[in-house]
């Protein structure tokens, strides 16, 4: 930066010089001119005693005399030589005179003036080469440059206890930290610092932030960039800013460089089609230099990012390039209740809110996720002019996060209303009964996103895996909507289309994936799935034979019969709660856990707390979509 700004002045000094040595030639010169007579006229005036004084001065082009007439009138003459008979003159005359030498200008001021406009604009054209050439910041020449941001303990004010929710991988990051303060401790036991830190995890788990927070706590410069910053429209830019990079990074190491998003340019080589040049490659082969080749970067230490491990070039995450994978994964209780804690010192909070409830009934939430929540509750706060953000303003907050936001202006006619009432109902239903379905948390009929009508469930606690049973019922679950569509309003609508969708999809799993079926036994079945560009087959190839096929067919029909025919005889045998549940909906239009228990204990229940009247406008078009469709068995919560 000092440079450039030396630069930026040292050009406008000298086109400021050669403008005044100008202008100042040119203004001696025109007051030079003035009250000009020739010599013979000089002559006269002297003999007629008229002149006062006079300064003859001599040069090699002749000879100068300036002189002052009685009446302070300037003139001035030149001759040829000087006249020796004019000093006689000026003597028999009384005119006081001086002869003095011509100063003869310096070679500086004589070279200013003949080259002062071609100086001028060879000064103007190198500036604007250098700004061209990356003098200014983005100059058309500067790709080569490296795009990497130097933080230091002002610009990021982010620390270790601003990141919550990840115990593991923070311990992983603080030992690259006490290493670069205290290298002695780790290198008296033969160990060594190192040289690659690789951070993967789900997006919104946090891998940008404790990225921060090494930043914040290392104490030591960091330099930030994103994988997508080495990428650039002209050939061989991307090798050259990593080369860049690295170089200034050797100049300030001990230091730290933090690349985001670097599947943007590791991913597996040998991946494009056709031929030509691969100008990702060739930054990656010179990322792949650059961190262990044949020059080693003393305590340059390079952390990554990415939600995309599966990707990236193996030669990559050999040990010596990156020698730690650090696994961010997404919070569990514990982790939300802090990531809450963390969010909550910002937001005025009221007496009834408890972080422990929230956290336990947003299982699968990253830390975005709760960020947002936090967010969206303030926000719904600030809506009804409270001061404080209440329990349930986080309430509201997190069924528009998992379910979407209410259309309450959207108009519905009467039948579609009582027809999502009773999938609704067979829904839930379906979900009190079954043990192993996630137990129902909310039931509405307000359209929300696309759907008219949410089941929403939420795990009891957080799942890592599910067993076949739970699959089952999770398909049974899917159906209830149908069926009491079949058995209650005597139709068939579309609003059922994903719940067959991802009915179908669990079944297949089932049999083809996870080997829970007796007939195919414990093999995978299912077709390659990888796709092109990462290195990996262009065609899918499939490893079933027609029979196999057949089978496979078979088995998923089986199953989708047998739960299709345990929830039609749920509903069947309970009709009169699919009603007591249709008519609360109709009524209330959300009913929440508890009054679902009070209709399957056969209690009349109770009405909800914050319940307002809603005004329904009967006829009107409305729309077809179908009700929210419960999240496939690896998210955590379900919604119908």
């Amino acid at each position: 930066m000092n440079n450039q700004w030396f630069s930026k002045i040292a050009v406008w000094l000298v086109i400021a010089l050669v403008l005044f040595t100008v202008f100042k030639q040119v203004d001696t010169r025109g007051s030079a001119g003035v009250g000009s007579i020739g010599y013979s006229d000089f002559l006269e005036e002297v003999r007629s005693n008229r002149i006062k004084s006079a300064i003859i001065q001599e040069g090699q082009g002749g000879t100068e005399i300036m002189a002052v007439t009685h009446d302070d009138r300037k003139i001035r003459t030149t001759a040829t030589y000087l006249d020796r008979g004019l000093v006689g003159d000026l003597i028999a005359n009384d005119v006081k005179f001086d002869v003095k030498a011509r100063e003869e200008g310096s070679l500086l001021m004589t070279l200013l003036v003949s080259w002062g406009p071609m100086l001028l604009l060879i000064g103007v054209w190198v500036y604007f080469m250098r700004q061209m050439q990356g003098g200014g910041k983005g100059g058309a020449f500067s790709f080569g440059k490296s795009k990497a941001r130097l933080l230091d303990e002002n610009t990021n004010q982010v620390t270790f206890a601003d990141v919550a929710g990840c115990d593991e991988a923070k311990e992983e990051v603080k030992e690259v930290v006490d290493f670069l303060k205290d290298p002695q401790r780790f290198q008296k036991l033969g160990g060594r610092i190192p040289r690659g830190l690789l951070l993967i995890g789900p997006p919104g788990t946090g891998k940008t932030l404790l990225a921060k927070g090494i930043a914040g706590e290392a104490k030591v410069p960091f330099f930030s960039i994103s994988g997508s910053d080495f990428v650039e429209m002209f050939v061989g830019v991307g090798a050259s800013r990593v080369r860049d990079m690295f170089d200034n990074a050797k100049k300030n190491a001990p230091c730290i460089i933090f690349i985001d998003e670097i599947d943007a340019v590791g991913r597996q080589r040998g991946a494009g089609l056709g031929g030509g040049n691969d100008e990702r490659e060739q930054t990656l082969n010179q990322m792949l230099v650059e961190m262990d080749g044949f020059e080693t970067n003393a305590g340059v230490i390079v952390v990554a990012a990415t939600n995309r491990p599966d990707i990236l070039d193996a030669a990559l995450l050999r040990p010596g390039r990156f020698d730690r994978q650090v696994y961010v994964t997404l919070p569990d209780i514990r982790g939300r209740e802090q990531i809450l804690n963390v969010h909550m010192r910002k937001v005025p909070l009221g007496q009834d809110v408890n972080a422990a409830v929230i956290a336990r009934g947003t299982p699968g939430m990253s830390g975005a996720d709760l960020a947002n929540l936090c967010n969206e509750a303030a926000l719904m706060a600030a809506r009804r002019n409270a001061r404080t953000v209440e329990m349930q303003d986080f309430e509201k907050a997190k069924d528009k996060i998992l379910m979407g936001p209410e259309r309450k202006s959207m108009v519905m006619p009467e039948s579609e209303r009582r027809n999502t009432a009773y999938h609704e109902s067979g829904h839930a239903l379906i979900g009190k009964l079954l043990s192993k379905c996630d137990p129902v948390h909310k039931v509405t009929i307000i359209p929300r996103g696309r759907a008219l009508g949410v089941t929403m469930s939420l795990p009891a606690q957080d799942r890592y895996s599910y067993d076949s049973e739970y699959m089952r019922h999770q398909i049974s679950m899917l159906f209830g909507g149908r069926i009491a569509e079949e058995v209650f309003m005597n139709q068939m609508t579309t609003g059922a289309s994903n719940d067959f969708e991802r009915a179908t999809h669990i079944a297949r799993d089932m049999v083809t994936r996870y080997g829970m079926t007796d007939a195919l036994g414990p093999m995978v079945y299912a077709e390659n799935e990888g796709e092109v560009f990462l290195g990996r087959s262009v065609t899918k190839t499939t490893n079933m034979s027609e029979q196999t096929m057949q089978k496979v067919d078979a088995e998923v029909r089986r199953i989708i019969d047998q739960q299709y025919a345990l929830a039609r005889k749920l509903i069947e045998d309970n009709q009169d709660k699919i009603h007591a549940m249709a008519k609360a909906l109709l009524e209330w239009e959300t009913i929440d856990s508890d009054q679902l228990d009070d209709i399957m204990a056969g209690k009349e229940p109770r009405p909800p707390k914050d319940w307002t009247p809603r005004t329904v406008s009967s006829g009107g078009d409305g729309s077809s979509g179908g009700a929210a469709p419960i999240v496939k068995p690896d998210a955590a919560p379900t919604a119908a």
